[in-house]
C-alpha cells in the first residue's frame, strides 16, 4: 500500500511536470500571430552561439529584469516581442521607461526619484550619471575597492550599452564564418564581407522580409520565411551552423521551466508531509515522499540539462550556486528521510528549496541566469567540478540544519513538554551538522589546492577565504562544545539557527555586500541588503524569545523542585 501511494505521487508529479503542454494547448498563440520560429535562430554572442530565444531572454532581462513589459502604447509585450521591437526599433525606446535601476542611494545622488524603478535612456543620460561612472573607472583603473554606488554606477552603464547595441542593430551576428568553428560570426548587413554571389542576396532578402513583416505586424507565412532563413545560413556554413538539436534543447529547456515545476512538487510535498502530521501517523507519508521525489528528479533533470547547454557544471555564479544548494538540501534531506523516517527531514528542507528557486526564479535581475564562459581561473574543469560542488553541498548541508533548528525550537518553544520529540529532532540535526562541517572542510581544503596551482598559494586570506573559514569555527566550536558537555541540545539547536549567519556571509555577503578580492567572478549588484538584514533580524529576536523562554522554564522547575 505505501510503495503504492510512493509510485503514484511520483508518477503523477511527472506528469504534472513533463506534460504541461496541455497549459499550452490551451493558450499557446497560433504560428501566424506569434514569433516563436525565430527562436532556435542561431546567434553568436557573449563566446558562445546560442538560439535567438536565449538571446532575447538574456538581454531583456538585463535590461528590464522581467521578461514582460508594458510600453507607454499600453499594449504588454513578452521577451520576444521586446526584443524585436529594439532590434527593428519599431518605437521611441528613447522615452520608454524600461531600463531597470532599483539602488535607492545612487538615484538619490543623480537627483532621481528614489521610488521610481524603471527608468527611460534619456532620463539616465540626462543625470549625473556620467560623472559616477567617470569616477567608477578612475577608481577601477587604480585598483581601488569599488563602492557600491560604483558598482551599481557600473551596472547602469553596462545597461545603456547594451540598449545602444540592441536598438536598430543591423550588426546581429547571426552569419557564420565560412570554415572555423571559432571564428567570428557577422551582421546580415555585412555578410558580404565573408560571403560573395546570389546566396548572400537571397539572404539579405529573406531577412529584410522577416524584418518587414515584424514592423507592420504580418505573421502569415513568418514562419516559413525564417525556416528558409535559416535553410540558407546553415547552406552558408554547414560545418559551423550549429545542430538544430543542440538549438532546440536549449529553446525547449527554457521553456519547459523546470526549477519552476521542482519549487511547485517541492511545496505540495510540504503540505502532504504536513497533513500527515496532522492526521493519522504516516497516512500521507508515502504520497509526500513520492511528490518530494519527483520534484528532486524534475530538479535534478534541469540541472543536468543546463550543465549540458553550458558544457561545464553549472557552479560559477549565484544564480547558479542557488540552484545547486537547494539541489543539495533536497537531495541530502530525502537521503537522511529514507535512513530515518523521520518526516522533519522535508518539512525542514521543502521550504528551504522553494524559497531558493523562487528566488533564482523571481529575481533574474539580481540572481542572473544567462550562461556565459568562464573566466580563465575556472576554467580548469576538474577542479571546478570538485571544490565548488562539494563547498556548496556544505551550505546545503547546514542550511537544512537550518531549518531543523527552527523546528527544534519551534518545539522548545511551544511544546516545551515533548521531550523525546526535542531529543529525536536534535540528533537528526546533529548528524546534518556533521556532514556540513565534513563537506565544507573537505570544499576548503579543495580551494586551498586549486588556489595553489591557478594563483601559486594555498591560502592568501581572500574575504571568501576568510568568511568560509569563519563559517567553518562557527560550526567546529559547538561541535567540539558538544563533546566536551558545553552545551546540551537546546545550545546545539541555538547553534545551528545563529551559526547559518557565517554561512550567509560567506555566500552572499562576500559576492553581495563586500564585492571584493580574487573571486570577483562571483560578485554581483542589486542584493537587497536591507531586506536581508531586517529577515536576520527578525530571526535573532526569534532566538531570542526562545532562549528566555527556555531560561525561565529552566527557573520555574528549580523554584518547584525547591519548593517540593
Amino acid at each position: 500500500m505505501n510503495a503504492a501511494k510512493f509510485f503514484i505521487s511520483l508518477i503523477l508529479g511527472l506528469l504534472l511536470c513533463f506534460f504541461p503542454t496541455w497549459k499550452g494547448m490551451l493558450n499557446a498563440p497560433t504560428p501566424e500571430t506569434s514569433l516563436d520560429a525565430l527562436k532556435p535562430l542561431a546567434i553568436q554572442l557573449d563566446g558562445r552561439k546560442k538560439p535567438l530565444d536565449t538571446v532575447a531572454r538574456e538581454t531583456v532581462t538585463q535590461l528590464h529584469g522581467s521578461l514582460t513589459y508594458q510600453p507607454l502604447s499600453g499594449d504588454k509585450l513578452d521577451y520576444l516581442q521586446i526584443y524585436t521591437s529594439l532590434l527593428f526599433n519599431n518605437r521611441d525606446w528613447n522615452e520608454e521607461p524600461f531600463i531597470l535601476f532599483s539602488y535607492r542611494p545612487l538615484k538619490t545622488e543623480l537627483g532621481l526619484n528614489p521610488e521610481q524603478k524603471y527608468f527611460s535612456f534619456a532620463e539616465l543620460v540626462s543625470s549625473t550619471l556620467s560623472s559616477q561612472i567617470l569616477e567608477a573607472r578612475e577608481a577601477q583603473a587604480q585598483e581601488l575597492d569599488l563602492t557600491r554606488s560604483q558598482r551599481e554606477s557600473l551596472t547602469l552603464e553596462d545597461r545603456l550599452a547594451l540598449i545602444l547595441e540592441t536598438v536598430g542593430s543591423s550588426s546581429l551576428p547571426i552569419v557564420p564564418h565560412p570554415e572555423d568553428v571559432k571564428g567570428k560570426w557577422l551582421g546580415i548587413g555585412q555578410a558580404q564581407e565573408m560571403y560573395a554571389g546570389e546566396k548572400v542576396e537571397a539572404l539579405q532578402q529573406t531577412y529584410l522580409q522577416i524584418k518587414q513583416d515584424i514592423l507592420v505586424r504580418n505573421n502569415a507565412g513568418l514562419e516559413a520565411k525564417v525556416r528558409s532563413l535559416q535553410q540558407q545560413l546553415i547552406d552558408l556554413s554547414p560545418n559551423v551552423y550549429p545542430p538544430a538539436a543542440q538549438l532546440n534543447r536549449e529553446v525547449r529547456f527554457y521553456g519547459l521551466h523546470l526549477f519552476t515545476q521542482a519549487w511547485i512538487l517541492y511545496g505540495l510535498a510540504f503540505v502532504v508531509m504536513l497533513c500527515s502530521l496532522w492526521r493519522k501517523p504516516l497516512e500521507g507519508y508515502w504520497s509526500a515522499i513520492g511528490f518530494f521525489t519527483s520534484g528532486l528528479a524534475v530538479h535534478t533533470y534541469g540541472f543536468w540539462e543546463r550543465m549540458q547547454i553550458a558544457g561545464r557544471p553549472p557552479v560559477t555564479n549565484m544564480y547558479e550556486s542557488v540552484i545547486w544548494v537547494s539541489l543539495g538540501i533536497a537531495a541530502i534531506a530525502l537521503i537522511f528521510e529514507l535512513i530515518h523516517r523521520a518526516k522533519y527531514y522535508l518539512i525542514s528542507a521543502a521550504p528551504l528549496s522553494v524559497l531558493c528557486l523562487v528566488l533564482a526564479d523571481r529575481l533574474p535581475a539580481v540572481l542572473d541566469p544567462s550562461i556565459k564562459p568562464l573566466v580563465p581561473v575556472l576554467r580548469d574543469n576538474f577542479w571546478l567540478s570538485v571544490h565548488v560542488p562539494t563547498i556548496t553541498l556544505g551550505y546545503a548541508s547546514f542550511a537544512l540544519a537550518f531549518g531543523l533548528g527552527h523546528i527544534l525550537l519551534g518545539t522548545y518553544l511551544l511544546q516545551p513538554e515533548r521531550k523525546e520529540l526535542t531529543a529525536r529532532l536534535s540528533r537528526w540535526n546533529y548528524n546534518i551538522l556533521q556532514v556540513g562541517t565534513l563537506l565544507l572542510t573537505t570544499g576548503i581544503i579543495l580551494g586551498g589546492i586549486w588556489a595553489h596551482f591557478s594563483w601559486g598559494r594555498f591560502w592568501g586570506w581572500d574575504p571568501k577565504e576568510t568568511w568560509a573559514l569563519i563559517a567553518l569555527m562557527c560550526y567546529i566550536v559547538p561541535l567540539h562544545g558538544r563533546l566536551a558537555g558545553w552545551l546540551g541540545n537546546f545550545g546545539m539547536a541555538i547553534a545551528s539557527v545563529v551559526s547559518f549567519n557565517a554561512i550567509l556571509m560567506a555566500w552572499y555577503g562576500v559576492n553581495f555586500v563586500l564585492g571584493t578580492g580574487l573571486h570577483s567572478y562571483g560578485f554581483t549588484t542589486g542584493g537587497s541588503e536591507l531586506i536581508v538584514a531586517s529577515l536576520i533580524g527578525l530571526d535573532l529576536l526569534f532566538v531570542t524569545i526562545v532562549v528566555l523562554r527556555h531560561q525561565f522554564a529552566i527557573e520555574d522547575s528549580v523554584s518547584s523542585r525547591k519548593a517540593i
